[in-house]
């Protein structure tokens, strides 16, 4: 029969999983937003700063090879920034999914005790 006192135990549990989960997720997409904000500012600042280098040069050669650091600094930092933020996404998975750990191997666990019976 229907319980109503085990639906609203149970449907507040869902509920508290819920805002954690969301929580978690909050948290996370600030802390990627803030991660991507700053180097987008700092890869601004940096590319202003290469122009006003490259406009000082006094050769077609001085001009090149500023030019040849530039693009490799450039590239090693993103790599470096995509690396942490790929890293920052999974950690978010992670994070995310953690409310839900007890509830699903309690709900695993329920199964298999009514399938062995």
């Amino acid at each position: 029969m229907f319980n109503f006192d085990d639906a609203n135990k149970r449907s507040k549990e869902v509920m508290d999983v819920a805002v954690k989960s969301y929580s978690a997720l909050t948290k996370g997409f600030q802390a990627i937003a803030t991660e991507a904000t700053d180097y987008s500012k700092k890869s601004f600042e940096d590319g202003i700063a290469h122009l006003e280098k490259l406009s000082n040069a006094k050769s077609l050669e001085a001009a090149f090879e500023l030019q040849t650091n530039y693009l490799k600094a450039s590239y090693e930092g993103f790599v470096t920034e995509a690396t942490k933020i790929s890293e920052m996404y999974a950690d978010l998975a992670k994070d995310a999914y953690k409310p839900y750990e007890a509830p699903v191997a309690k709900a695993t666990a329920q199964v298999k005790s009514a399938a062995a019976a």
